[in-house]
């Protein structure tokens, strides 16, 4: 979740007039922010996940399954539990500042509000550290979190991990209460205002990214052509004769073309839920190091958790949520080729492995602010980072915070940084840093997984990873170019096994070799980007998921072969290493195409389905079912049942008999400590 703000928020023809003193003010913080902690060192290697859930409304006796609208009641009691609270756990309400808590070894998890009225999002209770035992602990407290916002729900009342409502925004009702589309903020044809979060900051957001658009958003995801689909195929849900608003007349101007589902809001993008990671590293440094090697996993990671192939009531022909949401303005102060939903478009490690050939030449930037960033002390990389970031526009501005300057706080500089929703982001640390927070990086490709397991097994593999690389120098770098156009592949139907993907076909340094020797320069390890003695397209080429995850013939290692490497060079004990292997046995196996990907597995249920007519049409029946699936398997998992028992369309081949009997895991005891505080039995 970005920054909230409390204040009058102003309609986008002042936020514009007002636009550039945020981006002054932001810069002023940031060079502060970097003035102090540009030397901050020894940080500890801590790491955090974020879990997002629908809350849906569901009985196995009512056809209609529906999204709850009750996140601000469901915040409300997490925040008044006494007991979450003496344990360091409980929510960040709607309209608060993160709540102080109490130090505890075993906090419990913290909710925080989202986008949408129908979402959660679930934290640990602090952030998880170096200690290979305390990923054992991972799975658990995830288990922990969705256990404990169900305690505080209605009966009825569900939260799942799927990354987006199969029927949102169709005609009818989906949301309980029930309100009708096309309200003043979002003048959506297909869902209410009432669906965002009412916070100020949302409503606001919703109207004014219509607002300074002069139309509404336009999100078109091709649709799956089945064997009784039509061709070409027409929206059915798009109203042409609608005239509630000016910008009905966007659908009559062709916003909605044949053969793509059509969607014109911004919650049918932030609605949607994910899996992220955030790695504190011990400096600058190795913090800007791992911005870019983990920048070229992202379009893989986002292939391997693909999970979203129904939008609207209709299955797509694509597999992932998109990083496609919309198309950048023409008219605005740039001509930029990327919306703010996208792939990074540079690197910024001082890296001398970094070339001149991996960066795009054609970055849009604001030269004024990489001048001011320079002048400031900030060195020319990370200050063209943040000058390209900083070409947007604030979207949402508060007149209260416009009067005056406060160097002890980031809101300026957030309210630029929050709204590029690009799929790595660095992070500085706060200015008021009480907390002592470091450098930090977020990967944020991912997609929610059906199971804690999966998402547990997918975040233990990135954290994995991480340290791979940091332990073998791993060099991952290509072509920025090439991570974009990578980034469209993963987008396609069944990507994981029909698409190729460019890697670097070398990730190990040269034996013996310093960094700067790899390159042909006698360099030392950071500096300017440096020429490679070779052209740039000889050290990547195309390879598949499974040949990047699991290694090819052709000599490139793999990365989870690269992660037992590291593995055996360090002390772990058998039983963690044989439940760390339970989780990248998913994950190789995912690659490999033995197991399905989540999309997948949701389209052969669909398929499988008796009330599926092969016309790419997801029913109420069909919805209804399959979210009496992803509850079912929750529920199972949550008892520590054995999933094989489950009568589920198509499970083996989604999670294989990756989890056997389950078995009590405490491995240092923090999650079992925390469950029992809470008074819940976990099981895995």
């Amino acid at each position: 979740m970005g920054l909230l703000a409390l204040g009058t928020a102003l309609e986008w023809p002042q936020a514009r007039e007002r636009a550039h003193q945020v981006r002054d003010w932001g810069i002023q913080q940031l060079l502060e922010i970097w003035n102090k902690a540009k030397g901050k060192e020894r940080d500890a290697m801590l790491w955090g996940d974020e879990v997002e859930y629908l809350v849906v409304n569901y009985s196995a006796d009512d056809e209609k399954v529906l999204l709850s609208l009750r996140q601000a009641e469901i915040l409300d009691a997490l925040a008044a539990d006494e007991h979450l609270a003496r344990n360091g756990g409980g929510a960040n309400h709607i309209d608060d500042e993160p709540i102080p808590r109490p130090a505890r070894d075993n906090p419990l998890p913290v909710f925080h509000p989202e986008f949408g009225r129908f979402m959660l999002e679930a934290t640990p209770g602090k952030p998880w550290g170096i200690g290979f035992k305390e990923l054992l602990d991972v799975e658990p407290d995830m288990k922990l979190r969705r256990r404990i916002a169900k305690d505080h729900m209605r009966s009825g009342e569900y939260p799942i991990t799927l990354t987006t409502f199969p029927r949102l925004g169709c005609p009818g009702q989906f949301t309980v209460p029930y309100y009708p589309p096309s309200g003043p903020r979002l003048r959506s044809q297909f869902v209410p205002d009432e669906i965002a979060n009412p916070h100020i900051r949302f409503p606001t957001l919703a109207a004014n990214i219509r607002s300074r658009r002069g139309r509404k958003v336009q999100v078109n995801v091709p649709v799956f052509h089945d064997s009784q689909t039509p061709r070409p195929w027409k929206d059915p849900t798009v109203d042409y004769d609608l005239h509630n608003w000016p910008e009905d007349d966007d659908v009559r101007n062709g916003a909605a073309p044949d053969d793509y589902i059509h969607m014109d809001a911004m919650a049918f993008g932030m609605g949607s839920c994910c899996l992220q990671i955030t790695f504190q590293a011990k400096n600058i440094t190795e913090g800007r190091q791992m911005y870019d090697q983990l920048s070229p996993l992202g379009p893989i990671m986002l292939a391997l958790t693909a999970a979203t192939p129904i939008y609207k009531g209709f299955l797509a022909d694509t597999d992932p949520r998109g990083f496609w949401e919309e198309q950048p303005l023409r008219n605005d102060r740039w001509r930029i080729p990327k919306s703010r939903y996208a792939s990074n478009s540079t690197y910024i490690s001082t890296d001398a492995r970094l070339r001149d050939e991996y960066l795009d030449p054609n970055l849009v930037i604001d030269p004024d602010i990489k001048a001011r960033l320079v002048n400031g002390g900030m060195d020319d990389r990370l200050a063209t980072h943040f000058a390209h970031l900083f070409i947007r526009d604030p979207i949402v501005v508060f007149e209260e915070d416009l009067r005056e300057l406060d160097l002890n706080k980031t809101d300026h500089f957030e309210n630029l940084q929050s709204t590029n929703w690009q799929h790595m982001r660095f992070k500085p640390p706060p200015a008021d840093n009480s907390n002592n927070i470091g450098w930090r990086v977020e990967f944020r490709s991912m997609e929610i997984q059906v199971t804690d397991f999966e998402n547990a097994a997918f975040s233990v593999f990135m954290v994995l990873v991480t340290r791979a690389i940091l332990s073998f120098d791993l060099n991952l770098y290509i072509p920025i170019a090439k991570v974009d156009e990578n980034m469209e592949r993963a987008h396609a139907r069944d990507a994981v096994l029909g698409q190729r993907f460019f890697f670097r076909k070398n990730p190990l340094p040269a034996r013996g070799a310093s960094r700067a020797d790899e390159d042909g320069s006698s360099s030392s390890r950071t500096g300017s980007p440096r020429r490679g003695r070779g052209p740039v397209e000889e050290e990547y080429e195309e390879m598949t998921a499974d040949e990047i995850i699991n290694g090819s013939s052709a000599g490139f290692p793999g990365l989870i072969p690269l992660v037992e490497s590291y593995l055996d060079s360090v002390n772990v004990d058998v039983e963690t290493r044989c439940q760390l292997a339970m989780y990248l046995g998913l994950v190789s196996k995912r690659a490999s195409g033995e197991l399905e990907t989540t999309a997948r597995w949701i389209r052969n249920f669909v398929a499988a389905h008796r009330g599926y007519r092969n016309d790419s049409v997801v029913s109420e029946a069909v919805a209804h079912d399959l979210i009496g699936a992803v509850i079912a398997v929750g529920e199972c998992e949550a008892e520590g049942r054995d999933f094989e028992g489950l009568a589920v369309h198509g499970l083996s081949r989604l999670l294989g008999r990756s989890r056997g009997a389950s078995k009590r895991v405490g491995a240092n005891g923090t999650a079992a400590a925390a469950a029992a505080a809470a008074g819940v039995d976990v099981m895995v």
